[in-house]
Order: structure tokens, then sequence, then C-alpha cells
């Protein structure tokens, strides 16, 4: 499974040094690693950059610095790293308005198991959603969740020979899918072993 050690992160003096060009650099990288499925559901696919780019935040903004404090971050963030075989993404449900916001989280229960990709020429693969801890209770569902992507051997190849890719979600208060865009498509065929 691949992950950051903690050796590998920048001190907080040198993130501080360095914030302001590496922020432009994954801001740049997450354009082409994020769907806009509808007007209120994104999902961000993560990779190495956008998950070390968290943990660097995380520590700036609570100014962890102790080795127990990085490595607790390590053990929440890493597990967002796709492993070659997978992809995986971060789900936003947004709605601007807190009433609406409200109203709409209790009606889309269940809307992390309803996301999907289809690799053109295969079936669908459902969402695997939040593996860590349970982010849906009996009254809505959460704002965020964290789902996986299981692609088979040859999903992976027909991927990384140009094969299409769309991405959806087929809930019964929220309908939406689409073509991923060339460059989605590339940056996350890149993704895979």
């Amino acid at each position: 499974m691949p992950e950051i050690s903690p050796e590998s992160l920048l001190t907080l003096e040198a993130y501080a040094r360095e914030r302001g060009a590496f922020r432009a650099r994954v801001i740049e990288h997450k354009k082409r690693r994020t769907v806009h499925l509808g007007e209120h559901v994104t999902l961000l696919f993560e990779d190495e950059l956008t998950v070390r780019y968290q943990v660097q935040e995380m520590l700036r903004i609570e100014r962890i610095f102790e080795q127990d404090g990085i490595r607790g971050e390590l053990e929440a963030y890493n597990p967002l790293i796709p492993d070659g075989g997978n992809w995986k993404a971060t789900m936003l449900i947004e709605y601007p308005e807190a009433a609406e916001r409200r109203r709409r989280l209790a009606e889309l229960k269940g809307i992390e198991r309803r996301a999907w990709i289809q690799v053109a020429g295969f079936a669908r693969v459902p969402a695997i959603a939040d593996e860590d801890l349970e982010r849906e209770n009996e009254d809505k569902t959460s704002s965020v969740h964290f789902l996986r992507f299981e692609l088979d051997q040859a999903m992976r190849t027909a991927l990384k020979q140009g094969a299409g890719l769309a991405i959806g979600i087929d809930h019964p208060h929220y309908r939406a899918s689409l073509a991923a865009a060339p460059e989605v498509r590339a940056a996350l065929a890149a993704d895979l072993a």
C-alpha cells in the first residue's frame, strides 16, 4: 500500500516558505482530478500529491510538529492514497443554504453507495463508501464521504489503452452522470498499475 512517510514531509518552517508555490501546483493538479456530478456533488479523485497537501495543511493549521501527532495525521490520511488497482475519491455534497442543505442531506441518505464508475465495455463499478467510519445516521447523510472504486486488470488495461470512462450517481433523489473529460480520464488512468 503506497503511503507518505513522516520523513518525507516538510517541517512547518519549510512548508511555510514553500506553501504558496506548492498550493498553486496542487490546485492546478486537482483540476484534472475533479468531477462535478450535477450542481451539488463533486468527486475529487485523490492521489499521493493531493493527500500530501492535505496532511501538510493539517499539520500547519493544527501546529503539529511532534512525531506522535504527525504519525496520527498520516494514519488518518494515508488510506486515501489509491494503490494502483483502485481509485479513491472524496465526495462533497454542496448546498450553500443551510435549510436546504439539511433537507437535502436527509433526502440523500445512501447517496455515497450509489456512486459508480464505468469503463467503456465493462459493467459499472459501485463505490465502496466510508470504510473508516459511518458518516450517515438515521436522520441524514454527511456532506463529505470517502469512496473507493476497485478496477480489475482488464479495466485497468482498457483505460491505459484509451477506453472511455463514465462517472455517475444513481440515487432516487439525485441522478447525474457524465463522460469523463479526456484530461480527467488520462490523469486517473495514470494512477493505475
